[in-house]
């Protein structure tokens, strides 16, 4: 049992790691961007698997050794249980003023001492308790116990531990998470090659997930507009509002919310992040549109969501270009000199972008893979912003500037909200919380239901008077047992004086 508990306690400190960075399954877009934050941290986390803390060979094998604790724990406990609820309660203490509450009290005078421990035993029983009567040549006495039940619970809370451990496991295998980031009026349908990720358990065929739909209408994000500094712009609320189709075909329009998932078929859709995507048309310099592009900026600089993103025009003019964009959702009337703009509220107030243009080979024809969301500026040459001699090109909604060197014009043409997507799949969920619940119950049934010994012995003496003794014995912590052993002999000698009383005006009656 200590054994376990230290691993239990070992695997909550295994877990930290996955709070504090970006994990692969959950954020692979974070883990990304970390990095490229910390170059010469992230080869030394990724080296000891830290970004799929989870996963990992540390904490899978803590999980495997609490797994075989637990069993080992479980295993000689239940069979101890089983032999003690089959087996009779033990015989009444010698000494029971060696015991806990121990009282002693004269019985009504003519009382006998069979009849007596009957009594008791039929109000021990009527409490829940098993009972077995023991007879001596002087005494005879009752032995009840109770409380069974706080074992049960004990038993049930590990076994449901352990059931939480192995279904979690299975959902491991089975399961499988994905991120998509969807602009509004866009829709996907959930193919893996739809995803932005996509991360099967061990068991998943990523080729046959189940083809619905979703559309995203509308996303509201409610900011706080008061005036008190601490609390100005704080998101209140985020609401998508969406178009599901099922696979068999069946739409509905629904919300997703924070902590309100859409389900649908076996998969829940969480609103993970939103964002601004801004939609730039680029044309040639005779004025033909060649890319009309709406661009999700994910990465935010500030709390006001003064964003950065990446464009790439790849065709159409005389060089690609590679595109830096900031872009402020409430740009200020104007920036002191010296200082980095920023957007002043994270709403839509005076959108503007701001856009550093680079020409040259982008490298998408070689057949290497490239991050959406990353351009790498080496080999290319910059011709708009600090380090060339235009300035950056600065547009607000429906304005036009021209590119450099005549090769056209970029227009912003409007700037939409994005929403990231977190899907999940996980077959065991129910499972899970049935668990959780055996789980609970029986912590709560093993702290608070007392395991119990009783007894009453009443004792003969020469002259034939009866001495009715009582006590109790608690397994582990119990306040109430003196209370306990009371309220039984009270209750037991009212009843006996009572008999006493009914035989003696029977006796009157029949003189």
């Amino acid at each position: 049992m200590r054994t376990a508990l230290f691993l239990l306690l070992l695997l909550a400190l295994a877990a930290v790691p996955g709070s504090l960075v970006p994990q692969h399954l959950s954020d692979p877009n974070g883990v990304t961007q970390y990095k490229l934050d910390h170059p010469v941290l992230y080869p030394v986390l990724d080296k000891l698997q830290v970004f799929d803390t989870y996963s990992s060979v540390w904490f899978s094998a803590i999980y495997l050794l609490l797994f075989v604790s637990l069993v080992g724990c479980i295993i000689p406990r239940v069979k101890h249980h089983a032999d003690a609820m089959l087996s009779k309660p033990p015989r009444t203490p010698f000494r029971l003023n060696r015991m806990a509450g121990f009282r002693a009290v004269e019985a009504p005078e003519g009382t006998d001492a069979a009849a007596a421990v009957a009594s008791a035993q039929k109000l021990l029983k009527g409490q829940g308790y098993r009972t077995v009567v023991f007879e001596g040549p002087r005494e005879t006495s009752v032995s009840a116990e109770r409380g069974y039940l706080r074992e049960t619970g004990n038993l049930i809370f590990h076994i449901a531990l352990l059931g939480v451990l192995v279904v979690v496991g299975i959902g491991g295998g089975f399961g499988w998470t994905a991120q998509r980031v969807v602009t509004v009026g866009q829709t996907f349908v959930d193919t893996n090659v739809n995803l932005d990720s996509f991360n099967p358990g061990r068991f998943v065929d990523g080729d046959k997930l189940p083809p619905y739909s979703v559309q995203l209408n509308k996303l509201v994000v409610k900011y706080d507009k008061g005036t008190a500094a601490d609390s100005r712009g704080l998101p209140l609320d985020y609401d998508a509002s969406v178009t599901a189709t099922r696979k068999d075909g069946s739409s509905y329009q629904t919300h997703i919310k924070v902590n309100h998932p859409l389900r649908i078929d076996g998969t829940s859709v969480y609103l993970l992040g939103n964002g601004y995507a801004p939609t730039l048309t680029f044309r040639n310099p005779a004025g033909k549109v060649v890319s009309t592009q709406t661009v999700p900026f994910p990465q935010f600089l500030d709390s006001n969501m003064t964003s950065q993103g990446v464009i790439k025009v790849t065709d159409g003019l005389s060089d690609q270009l590679g595109i830096m964009a900031l872009l402020f959702p409430t740009a200020p009337a104007s920036t002191p000199k010296g200082q980095m703009p920023a957007s002043t509220f994270p709403d839509l107030g005076n959108p503007r972008i701001s856009l550093t243009i680079y020409k040259g080979d982008l490298g998408l024809d070689n057949g290497e893979p490239q991050s959406v969301y990353a351009l790498d500026p080496k080999g290319l040459t910059q011709i708009a912003g600090p380090a060339s001699k235009t300035a950056a090109l600065d547009l607000g909604v429906g304005q036009t500037a021209q590119l450099p060197g005549g090769m056209g014009s970029v227009t912003l043409d409007g700037v939409a909200r994005f929403a990231s997507l977190d899907i999940h799949h996980d077959p065991t969920q129910g499972w899970v919380l049935v668990f959780a619940i055996l789980i609970l119950g029986g912590l709560l049934t093993s702290l608070f239901v007392p395991r119990r010994r009783m007894w009453v012995k009443a004792k003969t003496d020469a002259a034939g008077g009866v001495t009715l003794e009582y006590a109790g014995l608690a397994r582990g912590e119990d306040p109430r047992l003196d209370e306990a052993v009371e309220q039984l002999a009270s209750a037991h000698t009212a009843s006996l004086v009572g008999r006493a009383e009914s035989v003696g005006e029977l006796n009157n009656s029949k003189a």
